[in-house]
């Protein structure tokens, strides 16, 4: 599909959305004994920012937000967490299946329902150009995607929008713009929306001989 350092974004999106799939599963394998959640202390200071990753700047939120309810469950996991931290989460999100599926799989997927956040992280970090792209893709759902998966799915079964040239358009940003800095100096140029301490549930680590599920 594309070449070079576009392979590798893409490999690297790959890994993330399996990860975090991982995290869907594991309440679901508990039930069956299979895995449970574990209660993990999380600090998120100056020496994590300094450090340069913004998954791991996002950390806590990656394993409380729950993109798999209604709306309002969506915002009710959001809440102890600043506008700037959601606004991160969302465009890793955006960044993750846009670039292992195209719009096509971010919209399909839970993770549709962060479509109006990742129109406003764009915008917030800087990037115009990107923004305008989840906009236009909007508008090819009707100009308002369903936050509801079934519904949405029923959007793109009954509109079947095409985003090829959008995937495109993304593609190439990320060609000419490194996404992990510009968001790293969005949120260096306000630490303390991104300062956490305190416990979150997450799955057990995945065994080595099991892999990242499919």
């Amino acid at each position: 599909m594309k070449v070079g350092g576009f392979l590798v974004a893409a490999v690297l999106a790959l890994l993330v959305v399996g990860l975090l799939m991982w995290r869907r599963m594991g309440p679901e394998a508990a039930s069956e004994g299979a895995a449970d959640t574990r209660r993990v202390e999380v600090v998120v200071d100056d020496s994590v920012i300094a450090a340069g990753d913004p998954h791991a700047v996002i950390d806590p939120v990656w394993w409380t937000a729950d993109i798999y309810g209604s709306a309002d469950e969506y915002e009710a996991s959001l809440r102890k967490f600043s506008r700037s931290q959601r606004l991160v989460h969302a465009l890793c999100w955006y960044i993750a299946e846009v670039n292992n599926g195209g719009h096509d799989q971010f919209y399909f997927n839970s993770t549709g329902i962060v479509w109006p956040d990742a129109i406003a992280a764009f915008d917030a970090i800087g990037l115009s150009d990107g923004a305008d792209i989840v906009r236009q893709s909007a508008q090819r759902l009707g100009g308002a995607p369903a936050r509801d998966r079934s519904e949405r799915q029923n959007q793109l079964e009954q509109m079947q929008p095409s985003f090829d040239d959008l995937d495109d358009r993304f593609y190439e940003l990320q060609k000419r713009v490194d996404l992990d800095t510009q968001m790293m100096e969005f949120i260096r140029g306000r630490p303390s929306d991104f300062y956490f301490e305190g416990v979150v549930e997450k799955p057990p680590p995945i065994p080595s001989s099991v892999g990242a599920p499919r």
